[in-house]
């Protein structure tokens, strides 16, 4: 049972990888998007992209850490014990980010707008990055069982720093792809080369700090690296078949298989990265069965996850079917 709690727990990773990390790596784009004339195009095109879903996104979150919280109790208390500065920045720029994203629209004054807007964009990188020191962290084995942890050590090391930078790179990388399928549709062709440059761009980038993290784990995290080159062997080559082979697409010119290539890039590192981990929550300390919950409360996540799936995931198909379909009132 409680291995397939954490699946459940993996699961809500993988989606809130995809759909939060496009969100966030579209505040990225918009960050560096140049001045408020020079910008402008690529920012109402992210703005487009954006409003329909980005507050449906961060459901994910909430399912994670629901899940993490009452699964695995043990596990979520020597995390937030021992990371409560990477989490607690990050939370930060999860509010700042919303704050910035709603009111950069309905505050008058220029500078009001401005301010805004670089509260959103800066937030949307601050973000994504102690996220990923919290994973680094986890995966370096640095967060101890009983928690308590060293509240900056644990997260300082180049592990988790290049993972934080990876995932920054990973949201630009997806949210690069996905405006490039969103300027096809809106007939905007100008945009659809502007981002296809940029996707090509993130992709190298999150490319070279996967590499880079990958030698990182071998110093710091042995036993996930070598599950990660053995048991893990196989999704690592599938990531990289999806990545190379959503770059052959973009170059020649093809739209239809870009999004499943660049989601499937990132799908099989997460999937990786569980199997790399596995039968741990917190190598080498904490095993997943020894951190679980009692059956009873198992049982419990399990039926309100089935739940989930009959009530939460069809509105959530629904919202992101019409946001495709440009069935959606957008703010103009």
């Amino acid at each position: 049972m409680s291995t397939a709690a954490a699946v459940i727990l993996w699961t809500g990773a993988t989606f809130y990888a995809i759909f939060g990390g496009a969100d966030f790596g579209g505040g990225f784009w918009d960050l560096i998007a140049g001045n408020p004339e020079k910008g402008e195009r690529p920012r109402m095109a992210i703005q487009r992209s954006l409003t329909p879903v980005w507050e449906a996104n961060h459901v994910w979150l909430i399912f994670i850490l629901v899940v993490l919280w009452t699964a695995f109790p043990d596990a979520f208390s020597a995390i937030f014990t021992t990371l409560y500065v990477p989490l607690m920045l990050a939370v930060l720029g999860i509010v700042l980010r919303g704050s910035g994203f709603a009111f950069r629209k309905s505050v008058e004054g220029l500078s009001e707008r401005r301010a805004a807007g670089a509260t959103f964009a800066l937030s949307s990188v601050i973000t994504p990055f102690f996220m990923g020191t919290v994973v680094g962290s986890i995966a370096a084995g640095n967060v101890p069982a009983h928690g308590n942890g060293d509240a900056f050590s644990t997260w300082l090391q180049p592990l988790p720093l290049f993972i934080g930078a990876m995932f920054v790179a990973t949201g630009a990388y997806l949210a690069a792809v996905f405006l490039v399928g969103d300027s096809r549709r809106a007939e905007d062709h100008e945009m659809e080369l502007y981002f296809e440059k940029r996707a090509l761009a993130a992709g190298a980038v999150a490319g070279v700090f996967a590499v880079v993290g990958l030698v990182a784990l071998h110093s710091e995290g042995h036993y996930v690296y070598n599950r990660l080159v053995h048991e893990g062997l196989p999704l690592i080559i599938l990531s990289a078949v999806c990545g190379i082979g959503m770059l052959v697409v973009l170059l020649t010119g093809g739209r239809l298989l870009l999004r499943p290539l660049a989601a499937g890039a990132v799908i099989a590192v997460i999937w990786g990265w569980f199997v790399a981990q596995f039968p741990y929550l917190l190598p080498t300390s904490l095993t997943i069965s020894a951190g679980a919950a009692p059956d009873a409360t198992l049982s419990a996540i399990f039926v309100v996850f089935g739940a989930a799936c009959v009530l939460v995931l069809p509105a959530l198909a629904l919202l992101y079917f019409l946001a495709q379909s440009d069935m959606l009132e957008h703010d103009h």
